[in-house]
């Protein structure tokens, strides 16, 4: 009798120091103390080159390129910043890693860009991505700039579209020109790209267009200035229900 006691009590003694055993093991490997939580990194701030404005900072590569600094302040939280500029006059685009807040890039002269940073950290998959900035890189005797091409506002790109009770859609973009002397835009729009059908020229950067319903358009602004120069848009997509 007294034997059996003694099994029973080593056995509740074992299960006791398993549990216990079980228990650490949780709050030491799995629990709180061995999870970190990464934080997610903040935007940056653009600083130069600064939005609407005449890039005139550099280093002179060649007659066509020069070599300028994209700088950003410091965001939190971020291990690497990537710079997206895009060519506004080509469409091209191309991505830049820095690790630190500034990014010396080989751009073309006389060319209008936009580009933002994105900041990223080791450990998460979130990012932060700046506000968009314009520009013109300076170059070899200009004395007046183009405007900026217009972007798609509304309907954005590959976008699909209700038309309003009269058959309409508004349409509306955005641009800007660093001299100040914008004078207005014309709109193309068609089922066929390019599109050939103008709207007609007007001052205002929006313009209702009346179209059929289930049927996909491309559509163009020209933005011009009055020294005569035209800034093309690329050519915009989208489909009415």
């Amino acid at each position: 009798m007294k034997k059996y006691i003694y099994l029973l009590m080593a056995a509740l003694s074992i299960t006791t120091l398993i549990s216990c055993g079980s228990d650490g093991d949780l709050t030491d490997g799995e629990g709180n103390d061995g999870d970190t939580m990464v934080p997610a990194p903040a935007a940056a701030n653009l600083i130069f080159p600064e939005d609407n404005t005449e890039c005139n900072e550099g280093e002179l590569v060649n007659e066509t390129q020069s070599r300028v600094i994209f700088r950003w302040g410091e965001s939190e939280n971020t291990d690497v910043y990537t710079v997206t500029l895009t060519n506004m006059r080509s469409n091209g685009t191309r991505t830049v890693n820095a690790t630190t807040n500034e990014a010396p890039i080989t751009i073309d002269r006389g060319t209008p860009y936009q580009w933002s940073v994105t900041s990223t950290a080791e450990g998460t998959n979130e990012t932060a991505t700046s506000a968009v900035a314009r520009f013109y890189n300076q170059g070899p005797g200009v004395a007046n700039y183009a405007p900026f091409p217009p972007t798609a506002v509304n309907p954005a790109m590959g976008a699909t579209v209700d038309i309003d009770m009269d058959g309409n859609v508004n349409l509306q973009w955005e641009s800007s020109d660093i001299d100040g002397d914008l004078a207005g835009y014309e709109v193309f729009i068609g089922t066929q790209n390019p599109p050939a059908g103008s709207l007609g020229q007007l001052m205002e950067s929006n313009r209702d267009a009346n179209l059929q319903a289930g049927t996909t358009y491309f559509w163009s602004v020209n933005a011009m200035d009055h020294h005569g120069n035209i800034a093309s848009s690329q050519v915009f997509q989208f489909r009415t229900r």
